[in-house]
């Protein structure tokens, strides 16, 4: 007796019709064109999480270096200067201080000018 595929072949293009949804036209209609929109969406969906990483360490420099500016140091300064004084907190904490407690940032941008 032969197996028939049926089953999982249908199982199969279900799943990529699935990832499909939403795509514009044939993208989402046809399962040959269907296939290689997803295959290329799950290529730029890795690459999105590698690229989010350094997104986000470049927003925190940059939020870090404006509260700096605002304290009479730059950005090099101020970290010379945290690492000189021992202070070892990280750029998303620092960032985090720089928009929502500004005295907080103050303080640290203090100690930081006063070890240099």
């Amino acid at each position: 007796m032969r197996i028939k595929r049926g089953v999982n072949a249908v199982k199969k293009r279900r799943k990529i019709f699935k990832l499909a949804k939403g795509y514009f036209g044939y993208k989402s209609k046809n399962y040959r064109i269907a296939r290689q929109a997803v295959m290329k969406s799950l290529q730029y969906a890795y690459v999105g999480r590698k690229l989010r990483k350094r997104d986000m360490r470049s927003l925190w420099i940059a939020r870090i270096n404006a509260g700096a500016r605002l304290n009479g140091l730059s950005y090099s300064k101020l970290m010379h200067g945290l690492k000189v004084a021992g202070i070892d907190l990280n750029r998303k904490i620092l960032a985090d201080l720089a928009v929502n407690d500004a005295a907080a940032f103050a303080d640290i941008c203090g100690k930081a000018k006063a070890a240099l």
